[in-house]
């Protein structure tokens, strides 16, 4: 009889040990979901060849606390005409600058910005929000992101700007698929 107890005793004790490390993970992991990190699926091939359809990344969320994002970074945002979705664009102008689209460049404040993560040849048009020679200048908190597909891309120049606070933040590890996992470089 003594034996039995001792079995059912150790047996709970098991089952409350396997419970508590279930709260405890489950407490962590939304703690690092909410403020840390969070995942994200590329959709499209907007960001080709950079990001790939079906190519799972994590997201910081703490880094842009500190700094505010930098031309070249690639975030995740919702989307400013249907917050409800995210997308992945990279970073071209920031607040306060002048961007111009002319003869396929990117021109920031009259200079051409030099992408050298585009493939050779890849050249930028312009689109309904900001067309070809048009310029427009940014204001505080505002961002102009475009997709690395530029003919595939509905981005800035087509629906608008990113305002900060619909930044989620950078992309800075990719996980799927196992032939690609690392950080995300600029």
């Amino acid at each position: 009889m003594e034996f039995l107890k001792s079995a059912i005793k150790a047996i709970l004790k098991f089952f409350l040990d396997i419970f508590q490390t279930f709260v405890i993970a489950m407490a962590m992991f939304v703690v690092l979901y909410q403020f840390v990190g969070q995942p994200h699926v590329v959709n499209g091939s907007s960001m080709e060849p950079s990001f790939h359809n079906k190519e799972y990344l994590l997201t910081d969320k703490v880094t842009y606390r500190f700094h505010a994002p930098r031309r070249g970074d690639v975030i995740i945002f919702h989307y400013p005409l249907n917050p409800e979705l995210d997308y992945i664009k990279r970073v071209i102008a920031l607040p306060g600058e002048e961007i111009t689209l002319r003869g396929g460049g990117v021109f920031i404040n009259g200079r051409r910005l030099d992408e050298q993560y585009l493939p050779p040849g890849v050249t930028t048009a312009g689109h309904s929000f900001l067309s070809e020679g048009q310029s427009l200048v940014l204001k505080q908190d505002e961002y102009f992101v475009m997709g690395d597909n530029r003919g595939s891309s509905s981005d800035s120049r087509e629906w608008g700007l990113v305002p900060r606070e619909n930044i989620i933040g950078p992309a800075f590890f990719r996980y799927w698929p196992l032939t690609e996992v690392g950080l995300v470089k600029e």
